[in-house]
């Protein structure tokens, strides 16, 4: 869709070159993006394996046995399937059935786009790419692409297309030197970035690790303040691209979005690669909700819960014992042992309680009845094109789509100024502050680790790490020994 935009608005020509698209993971999209643009260029003899969708998962469950590893957890509902690897050795009906759903809607959506922007019949594009893999050359005669060369000659062929003087300038470079045209009015459309793991807090800029970014609570809360007390501005576009996270924090950040709502100022969401989970949970309420086609979205549900690993260490001499005082829920977290009857069935009503909140904020925010929502809910995913049709989304389109529709209904016409909001999203907090560890289970881990470099308590250790950093769809998840998010 930003290919397009900057296209028919800019009225300028996107070349784009690839040195081989291989058959992993979201391929049919990658050749989605290269016929979105004016010419589509191919290294010679590199290969052409746009062939379709593949996703693969790989399930814990007989390895968790086998080393005394418990993975006990509780999933609002049979759609809510981050935490299956742990809990099974194969996929559920439920879990099949989702994750087919959406690959085949994101397939058939690239296999459109594409299929427009080359001008072929979509079923015959279908049986051509099906048909590989080809090299780069054979690629081209069958009209994939449109030429074959080197990032020399593409580059080349640019500065030719673009005249007497022009030079070759790093995206970063040109980025550094725009700026946004001058606008006359002082009237604004705020815009406000959500994109990561949903965690409650502020970003402290303390951290040491890079990578991957978060939405923290405090930050985007506040952002929304002063977007709300600004007088220029008169509608707010909330960028939303999260799998999810806490529920705590979604909840500060909904409260924040129907503030400004209250102040007078419209939101718009603008959903990226996906807003799942938390990430729909936040965006329930706007004025409107734009999705792309592809997006995954909705997931509406909720899993936590913890690994016990103390038989696990047992095997290795390390003993866990607890002690608490207060209620035996107190214990209900430690790492050792798994829940009683007692503390999974409190547990159990807690997940209830969330999973109720997060039905009753979406059908309020999306004026649907609670039967529909929990029928659509269950924790699955769906596409933006499959939300749209069920409700959950307003409409497909992208960013700019989403800052006209805040125009429309702040009832603004003419340029606008965009004034971004810093909502003080950053890389991985610090280790122990992201996982949340105590120091006693720290001192376990490390101590199962230590013995005897044995290889098998290292392969529990680096499940356990993986587990505790995956980041999956979920409005809370419970990591190892204590309930958060």
């Amino acid at each position: 869709l930003a290919f397009k935009h900057f296209r028919e608005v800019g009225k300028k020509p996107i070349y784009a070159h690839s040195q081989g698209l291989y058959p992993s993971g979201m391929v049919t999209s990658t050749y989605m993006l290269g016929a979105a643009t004016s010419e589509f260029w191919m290294q010679p003899d590199s290969s052409f394996q746009a062939v379709g969708i593949a996703s693969e998962s790989m399930f814990f469950k007989r390895f968790f046995d086998k080393y005394g590893v418990k993975a006990e957890y509780e999933q609002r509902y049979e759609y809510k399937n981050a935490v299956n690897p742990y809990l099974y050795s194969d996929y559920t009906p439920a879990h099949r059935e989702s994750t087919l759903s959406w690959m085949g809607s994101v397939y058939r959506t690239a296999l459109t786009s594409a299929a427009a922007d080359r001008k072929q019949d979509p079923a015959q594009l279908l049986k051509t790419l099906e048909g590989g893999p080809y090299i780069a050359q054979e690629a081209q005669a069958k009209g994939l692409i449109d030429k074959v060369g080197q990032v020399s000659d593409i580059q080349a062929f640019a500065l030719e297309k673009a005249g007497k003087g022009a030079k070759l300038l790093d995206f970063e470079d040109y980025a550094s030197r725009s700026k946004p045209p001058a606008v006359k009015s002082g009237q604004a459309i705020a815009v406000i970035g959500a994109e990561g793991a949903i965690i409650t807090g502020t970003d402290d800029g303390g951290s040491p690790f890079g990578g991957d970014s978060n939405v923290y609570s405090d930050d985007v809360a506040q952002a929304f303040r002063n977007a709300a007390e600004d007088k220029d501005v008169k509608a707010i576009v909330f960028r939303v691209s999260s799998p999810g996270g806490s529920d705590t924090a979604s909840e500060q950040i909904l409260a924040a979005v129907k503030a400004a709502q209250k102040a007078g100022k419209p939101v718009v969401v603008s959903m990226g690669t996906y807003a799942a989970s938390g990430g729909y949970w936040i965006s329930s309420h706007a004025d409107s909700i734009i999705a792309q086609p592809s997006t995954l979205t909705g997931s509406i549900g909720v899993y936590g819960g913890k690994f016990a690993i103390g038989d696990a260490l047992a095997r290795f001499g390390v003993d866990t014992r607890d002690l608490h005082v207060g209620g035996d829920y107190s214990q209900a977290f430690g790492s050792g042992e798994g829940f009683t009857p007692e503390q999974r069935a409190k547990f159990a009503g807690w997940m209830d309680r969330i999973y109720a909140g997060f039905i009753t904020r979406v059908a309020e925010g999306r004026d649907l009845p609670p039967a529909k929502v929990r029928e659509l809910a269950k924790g699955r995913v769906w596409t933006g094109e499959q939300a749209k049709q069920l409700g959950l989304v307003d409409e497909l389109g992208g960013y700019y789509e989403a800052v006209e529709k805040a125009k429309a209904l702040a009832k603004v016409k003419g340029d606008i100024r965009i004034k971004h909001m810093d909502s003080g999203s950053s890389p991985f907090e610090a280790l122990e502050k992201f996982l949340g560890v105590s120091e006693t289970s720290a001192k376990t881990l490390a101590a199962a680790a230590w013995v005897l470099g044995d290889p098998r308590s290292q392969a529990i250790l680096d499940e356990m790490a993986k587990a505790r950093l995956r980041a999956a769809p979920g409005g809370a998840s419970v990591l190892a020994d204590m309930p958060v998010r």
